[in-house]
């Protein structure tokens, strides 16, 4: 059975950095795409960045440029710089592989201002 299972999340300041990291276990091969989410109360999940393993990673405009994602095949890690107080959201980490979808319990992420 295939689980993922997110760490890392915390309360940072404005400006400050942290670094998620999501791993799944189970049977899965290198032909699946990872990606990460976030949603805050009142509002619906919205896409943050996509990985498929060994291609190109897409990124949401909101993030673009201050993220940096890093891929095993059974992994993916999003650092994040400059951090904003937007960015406040539970975070939940994705994956596809083999037609089907699975998600984390989500980790929570915090930014004071």
């Amino acid at each position: 059975q295939v689980q993922l299972v997110e760490s890392g999340g915390g309360l940072v300041q404005t400006g400050g950095s942290l670094t998620l990291a999501c791993a799944a276990s189970g049977p899965i091969t290198q032909y699946n795409t990872m990606s990460w989410h976030r949603q805050t109360p009142g509002k619906q999940r919205e896409f943050v960045v996509s990985s498929p393993f060994g291609g190109k990673t897409a990124y949401a405009e909101s993030v673009a440029g201050r993220v940096t994602v890093s891929r095993g095949i059974r992994t993916i890690n999003l650092r994040m710089d400059s951090l904003k107080p937007e960015d406040t959201a539970l975070y939940y980490c994705k994956l596809l592989h083999d037609g089907r979808v699975y998600w984390g319990q989500g980790t929570q992420v915090t930014v004071s201002d």
